[in-house]
């Protein structure tokens, strides 16, 4: 068995990187497709895409059909639905990046509930220093994200938690396979939820007026995001230890807020770095310190 403290070779390295330059950037994509789409109808051509024609090339995991509708609205409906409805207007690709992966927090906690195990000094440390960093993003309303904006991106947190949660019953999975089979049960809540809160009318005058670069971050949304983040993620899971792997998210949102400057030209004001710090220092410590304990032997 390869240890927790073997580095990852090289190559696996890079692709580590690669997935989270995919998953960083894929907020500026997601802002590309809401251009023309409504946020519900966006989610649901990605899960819509992301389940055809892939089903019929992926034989079905072994799971029961429950465990597989659960994971599917929970991730699409949950996650992405309220993730998009939040950047339609409500809070930039760069802080939606960085606000998500609360999740950690959120799945260490439902972790915890389930098992019985209490909660360690320095997870509430951790806890409290990302929640400094999110109180500064509250306290700034200067469109960048506005209170509504912020929660629901901590609603998309919690539910990419419980999906967390709804997986690791699953037990050991072709991931991919598991993603897109999965996917078909995120439809039908984001076909509801999107004739419900957007209509027929507004839907259709999205899908007409889509351009190239709509439809290209439909498809990247499915088949860069989705089929080759989670397919390579899962592949490296399965080669090496969670704890080798798992602290390499940290660098999703500094893909995140980089290309959302970059590209889309969000400004990057004192408090908004500030804020990135707390929050990354917050995760970093939930994350890396039982490493870091084992190493200094504290």
């Amino acid at each position: 068995m390869i240890s927790s403290r073997t580095p990852l070779p090289a190559a696996h390295l890079l692709l580590a990187v690669a997935i989270m330059a995919v998953w960083g950037t894929n907020f500026v994509v997601i802002k590309f497709g809401l251009e023309h789409l409504p946020p519900l109808t966006l989610a649901l051509l990605r899960f819509t895409l992301a389940f055809f024609p892939m089903a019929f090339f992926l034989p079905r995991p072994k799971v029961g059909w429950g465990n597989l509708a659960a994971y599917g609205m929970l991730i699409g409906a949950g996650q992405f639905g309220v993730l998009f409805t939040a950047m339609r207007a409500d809070i930039t690709p760069g802080l939606a990046s960085l606000v998500v992966q609360t999740q950690v927090f959120f799945t260490i906690f439902l972790s915890m509930r389930l098992t019985g195990e209490r909660v360690a000094l320095y997870q509430i440390v951790a806890l409290l220093i990302a929640g400094c960093g999110l109180a500064t993003i509250a306290l700034h309303t200067d469109g960048t994200a506005t209170p509504l904006g912020l929660a629901l991106v901590l609603v998309a947190a919690f539910s990419w938690s419980s999906g967390n949660m709804v997986s690791r019953k699953a037990g050991p999975q072709n991931m991919l396979a598991y993603v897109v089979w999965s996917s078909v049960f995120a439809v039908p809540p984001l076909l509801i939820f999107a004739l419900l809160l957007e209509g027929p009318t507004r839907m259709m005058d999205g899908i007409r007026a889509a351009d190239a670069a709509t439809w290209g971050a439909v498809v990247w949304q499915s088949v860069g995001n989705t089929m080759f983040g989670y397919a390579a993620w899962g592949w490296l899971l399965n080669r090496h230890p969670a704890a080798t792997v798992a602290p390499m998210a940290l660098m999703v949102p500094v893909f995140g807020l980089g290309a959302s400057a970059l590209l889309l030209g969000e400004p990057l004001q004192p408090w908004k770095l500030t804020a990135f710090a707390l929050v990354m220092a917050g995760l970093s410590v939930g994350m890396l310190w039982p490493r870091i304990k084992q190493r200094l032997k504290i």
